[in-house]
């Protein structure tokens, strides 16, 4: 899957009224970094945020001209309680992009990672509609995995947007909710 792929799959997903600041947490090598930046526009930043350098060296030479202001941030997104530059301030969304599926107490990342949404703030999730983990999805989160954790995190029910046959096994999903309290 390229940007323009991605781009696609979540762009039914991305409110127009969503511009502002949003992180997208496990952003590796920046597919759906380059998307949503696209998506948000000039006027918006993305804190593209994931443990692994390489990935990150490689999100800063693909940054598009045009589409919103991207931070690359080295550190682990499960474990990310503040941003460069952000504060105490609120972020308007956050997409976790086949990233939620590596933490092991992803209710409990989860949690502390919606308390950075400002009410009325979406998070976007795409991952895979599977049930067996394996060495590449350790965690699956199908997606009624993905209602218990979002109501439980002080999410709106999930509404999935968009799915598409995985290039691996089963299908990709995406889901967006709304941070309620």
């Amino acid at each position: 899957m390229d940007a323009d792929d991605a781009q696609e799959l979540i762009a039914t997903a991305i409110e127009p009224k969503s511009q502002g600041v949003w992180a997208d947490l496990g952003a590796g090598t920046g597919t759906f970094t380059v998307a949503l930046a696209r998506l948000l526009g000039p006027e918006s930043i993305v804190y593209a945020v994931d443990s692994d350098g390489n990935a990150l060296d490689t999100l800063r030479v693909s940054v598009p001209r045009d589409a919103a202001r991207i931070m690359v941030v080295h550190a682990d997104f499960s474990q990310v309680f503040s941003l460069p530059g952000l504060g105490d301030a609120q972020l308007d969304g956050i997409l976790l992009a086949n990233s939620l599926h590596f933490v092991a107490e992803a209710a409990v990342a989860l949690r502390r990672l919606v308390e950075r949404v400002r009410l009325g703030g979406q998070v976007l999730l795409i991952e895979y509609e599977r049930r067996a983990a394996s060495r590449w999805v350790p965690y699956p989160i199908p997606v009624a995995r993905w209602h218990e954790l979002a109501r439980d995190a002080g999410l709106s029910i999930p509404v999935v947007t968009a799915t598409r046959p995985s290039a691996y096994v089963g299908q990709l999903y995406v889901a967006v909710s709304q941070r309620t309290i």
